[in-house]
């Protein structure tokens, strides 16, 4: 099971990308727990969930150091979603965006 943790400003704007990439994940058989929260509430939810890659929206690129150094000891990679991919709700290459980081 791969956990994929998307973030944004309010959770909101990445929920129907996680429609899109959860779809694509069933239709290529891939075991995915694909989530969308809001960036106030990482702390919250990694106290008891694991990630195994953490994609952050567009607009909270400016995260990624902090987020980097603050989860450095949580072992998982944190990248910035494609600005094209997160336009067009592109939930195939998001998906193997971070499918790519994981393995």
């Amino acid at each position: 099971m791969k956990n994929i943790m998307l973030v944004c400003v309010a959770g909101m704007s990445t929920s129907l990308l996680v429609s899109k990439m959860q779809k694509v994940a069933q239709e290529q058989n891939i075991e995915a727990d694909i989530y969308a929260i809001a960036e106030s509430e990482v702390d919250k939810v990694l106290a008891t969930k694991m990630a195994d890659v953490l994609l952050l929206g567009p607009q909270v690129r400016y995260l990624k150091g902090t987020f980097e150094t603050k989860y450095k000891e949580m072992n998982f990679q944190i990248d910035v979603i494609n600005m094209a991919d997160y336009g067009m709700m592109n939930g195939e290459n998001v998906l193997k965006q971070a499918l790519k980081l994981i393995d």
